[in-house]
C-alpha cells in the first residue's frame, strides 16, 4: 500500500445544510450533491488540490456501507489542519469562518511550539484547525 491519501470523508448528518457551509459560506466550490438517485449514494465532493478530494457523505449512509452501528459524533476523534503561509492570514480565515457561522473553539494565538493558530467546528462539529507554522514558511 502506497503512503498516500485520496479522499477524506466527513460523516454529516444534514447533507444539504453541510454542502451550504462549504460551498456557499467557505466557498469551497463544488458541483453540489451527486448521486441522489442511488440508495445511500448522495454524496458531495470538494476538490482540495491535485489528487486529494473532501467528501461530505450522511453518518447513516457510512453506517449502512460499512455495517457498523451509526454512533454518536465527536468532534475530538479527528482534526483536519489548514496550513497558510503567514500568521495574520490564520485571523484573516478565523473571521471568514465565524461569518460562516461556525463554531470557534479557539481563537487564534501563539501555540506553544511558537506557531499560531485557532480552531472551529463545522455544522457536523469536524474540527478544522487553521494554522502557520514558521518551520513549514516558504
Amino acid at each position: 500500500m502506497e503512503s498516500r491519501i485520496t479522499v477524506i470523508t466527513l460523516g454529516v448528518d444534514d447533507l444539504e445544510a453541510s454542502l451550504r457551509f462549504y460551498r456557499d459560506e467557505l466557498g469551497f466550490a463544488t458541483p453540489g450533491i451527486v448521486g441522489e438517485g442511488i440508495e445511500h449514494g448522495a454524496v458531495v465532493f470538494i476538490d482540495l488540490q491535485p489528487g486529494l478530494r473532501l467528501a461530505l457523505w450522511p453518518r447513516s449512509s457510512i453506517a449502512h456501507d460499512t455495517g457498523l452501528p451509526l454512533g454518536t459524533a465527536s468532534s475530538t476523534e479527528l482534526t483536519l489542519g489548514h496550513n497558510v503561509d503567514a500568521k495574520d492570514e490564520v485571523d484573516a480565515i478565523m473571521e471568514v469562518a465565524r461569518s460562516a457561522r461556525a463554531t470557534i473553539v479557539k481563537e487564534a494565538g501563539t501555540t506553544s511550539w511558537g506557531g499560531y493558530s485557532g480552531y472551529f467546528r463545522d455544522p457536523d462539529g469536524h474540527l478544522w484547525e487553521i494554522v502557520w507554522n514558521p518551520e513549514w514558511s516558504g
